[in-house]
């Protein structure tokens, strides 16, 4: 079986479910982070102290008290209430650079499992962004067909009230001088 087809560490829908927008980033917390990986939250953030310049803030940053709590009221679970700090998230390129300090094969198979979704992920938004722009197309389109044909009804409104001028002014009652003579 070729590596690439080699059945998944993680399911998909686990990954996803653990990667979240904060800062208009897709990010994952530090603590689903260790559990994919097998360690404790504070044996992961112990590795990346120990390589603190290899994380700059565009791979890993710490969540203020704010963000913190707007992301615990979404996950909604009781699991939060043992932290003392607040948590880091990673970026994509964060949870690139972790394969690098925990080294071992679980964190690499993990790893890749995470890269391979963090790419369906960016594919589907791109395909959704392809359909996004088609459709506000259509919809000017469309907008466009609306504007003609309200102009069309409008013709029609006035060809109608011509024409009803017409038969009203034919089937007046005639004033005047009439003739009993028939032409």
């Amino acid at each position: 079986m070729s590596k690439k087809n080699q059945p998944s560490v993680i399911p998909d829908e686990i990954v996803i479910n653990k990667i979240y927008l904060i800062r208009d980033e897709k990010v994952m917390l530090d603590s689903d982070l260790a559990e994919l990986y097998g360690v404790e939250t504070k044996r992961l953030n112990e590795q990346v102290k120990r390589n603190i310049d290899r994380f700059p803030e565009d791979f890993m940053f710490q969540l203020t008290e704010t963000e913190f709590e707007n992301l615990k009221s979404q996950i909604a679970t009781s699991s939060w209430g043992g932290r003392r700090t607040l948590p880091y998230v990673f970026t994509e390129h964060g949870v690139l650079m972790l394969s690098s300090v925990l080294n071992s094969d679980l964190a690499i198979k993990v790893n890749i499992q995470i890269m391979r979704v963090y790419t369906k992920i960016r594919n589907m938004l791109a395909t959704h962004k392809d359909l996004l722009l088609k459709f506000e197309q259509f919809e000017t389109r469309l907008s466009d067909h609306d504007e003609k044909i309200m102009l069309i009804f409008e013709y029609l409104k006035q060809l109608e009230k011509s024409k009803q001028e017409e038969l009203e002014y034919r089937n007046r009652q005639q004033i005047g001088y009439k003739s009993n003579k028939k032409k």
